[in-house]
């Protein structure tokens, strides 16, 4: 009998992305630019979850720091980002919708100032918490999903 179970080793310093929905974690990885970081990335694709069936995990061994906790709670609220030191987990965050984001999402209405002022920065706010409705700061324009980066 196989035994179908593949064992990453853990690691010392940096943090593990878990609870990522399967197929999930390359896009993840794109999103955060883990690729422009110095430092190791394993992806685990489709681990056995007894909650969620199969899941992706991400593991950095990179400063928490590095991570940009505002574009994972925008991409999924139900990541559970596990903070390592010492080999150890020290902490569990929770995300939740970050009230302003900024150069994550892009403005499309052509009349917006951020369409002519090339280097000003796309600000959105969370005007709806419950149906997770983003708005540009200056414009109002509602955040579509196709908008993101």
């Amino acid at each position: 009998m196989t035994n179908n179970k593949l064992n990453i080793g853990k690691i010392d310093e940096g943090f593990v992305l878990d609870h990522i929905k399967a197929g999930r974690a390359m896009t993840i990885y794109h999103d955060l630019q883990l690729d422009k970081l110095n430092c190791c990335v394993a992806i685990i694709k489709n681990a056995s979850s007894n909650a969620m069936g199969k899941k992706d995990i991400i593991k950095v061994e990179c400063d928490i720091d590095t991570l940009n906790t505002d574009i994972l709670g925008f991409i999924d609220r139900n990541i559970t980002v596990n903070v390592i030191k010492d080999g150890e987990i020290v902490e569990k965050r929770s995300l939740s919708l970050p009230e302003e984001i900024t150069d994550i999402l892009k403005c499309m209405n052509p009349r917006c100032i951020t369409s002519i002022e090339q280097g000003l920065k796309h600000v959105f706010f969370l005007s709806d918490k419950e149906k997770g409705i983003y708005r540009c700061k200056y414009c109002e324009e509602r955040y579509g999903k196709h908008h993101f980066r």
